[in-house]
């Protein structure tokens, strides 16, 4: 492999927070960077109106590269400098914390936290294969195995951003896991009666996971009354309020407005107060309902309000596009694939509208 194929152009991104970093791989390192220190580079996007930093950073973008091209090696002071003298947990430690600098939804950060937790269990320094191995033995569901893999990756990535050698999941696969299909409602009008009555608050999430296609347990429980146009027609999400990271507008059905009564700006719409209640408060509300409910079926959860109503846009539209952008999904692929996890017919992206 040549110089030039080891090296790729950096890639604008906006991150959640707003700020625009450059991805570009080296070596077979993924780096970031929102400024060019690292190249000796007096330039700093995220310094300049928000109007100017896309214009920045791509000239920032094209003098990086006119310099990996000369042979500077961006990584020879990362590797000499920040990891001197460090434990492998000291370094991990270190990767967590700029991942969560970098901007990361606070579910995120938990997961990030627990890894770190469940690797300190097995060693207090060197983390090997087998103390890798330990962790993940941990966990005999397949899912969740799968989960703590991902985040052991994550969290081994960012240190070797940092300089990090070990190579410690190599060979280590992941664990097929059967298929949950979250079944949808068939009876939606009278299971919303049956939770109305049972609690004012988990109805009201209900109603906007099925109705507005957010996802209950965030988008919905941090709800504030200031997300919602001065009509209540619109809510408006900003990137770092929904998974997709994007800015999303979504239209509030009738039947959701009938119960919004709006107080002030900055109160969260469940809670009242500033602070939104915890993030178990649906999961909890829901565990207590599911025990006394007469409607409920195996494999139905408070997810599938929101699967209910993708299916039901879906086959009152006939339009993927129209799903696309309901759901919030960052490409049709993910769109596509959430149909067939739905049980509707499978379908091929050939078989989409063409753009």
């Amino acid at each position: 492999m040549s110089q030039n194929e080891s090296i790729s152009y950096p890639k604008v991104h906006q991150r959640f927070d707003g700020r625009i970093e450059l991805v570009f791989y080296y070596r077979g390192k993924r780096l970031r960077l929102q400024n060019g220190k690292t190249f000796n580079i007096n330039l700093k996007p995220n310094s300049f109106p928000e109007s100017e930093r896309l214009a920045q950073s791509k000239l920032l973008a094209a003098q990086i590269y006119s310099k990996l091209l000369a042979g500077y090696n961006p990584l020879h002071k990362a590797i000499k400098n920040k990891l001197q003298g460090l434990s492998d947990l000291e370094v991990l430690v270190k990767a967590a914390d700029k991942k969560v600098a970098q901007g990361v939804s606070k579910h995120y950060e938990r997961q990030l936290k627990y890894t770190l937790s469940s690797i300190r269990k097995q060693t207090a320094g060197e983390v090997s294969d087998r103390v890798v191995k330990k962790v993940l033995e941990h966990f005999s569901n397949p899912t969740s195995y799968n989960t703590m893999r991902r985040s052991l990756q994550v969290l081994f990535n960012a240190a070797s951003e940092l300089g990090w050698k070990k190579n410690l999941l190599k060979g280590i696969g992941g664990r097929r896991a059967k298929a949950k299909l979250n079944k949808p409602y068939s009876n939606t009008p009278a299971l919303l009666e049956e939770i109305k009555a049972y609690n004012e608050s988990l109805y009201l999430c209900c109603l906007l996971t099925y109705g507005c296609l957010l996802r209950p347990h965030r988008e919905v429980r941090e709800l504030t009354w200031g997300d919602f146009s001065e009509d209540l027609n619109y809510i408006r999400l900003s990137g770092d309020r929904n998974k997709s990271g994007r800015n999303r507008i979504v239209p509030v059905p009738y039947y959701v407005k009938e119960v919004l009564k709006k107080t002030e700006d900055h109160f969260n719409i469940f809670s009242g107060r500033e602070e939104p209640f915890d993030p178990d408060y649906f999961k909890g509300l829901w565990s207590r309902f599911k025990k006394r409910s007469k409607l409920l079926e195996a494999n139905q959860t408070l997810y599938s309000f929101r699967h209910t109503g993708a299916i039901d846009v879906y086959k009152r539209t006939g339009s993927i596009e129209k799903l696309k952008a309901a759901m919030g999904h960052t490409n049709i692929m993910v769109s596509l694939t959430y149909l067939r996890g739905l049980d509707v017919a499978e379908l091929k992206e050939e078989d989409m509208p063409m753009i």
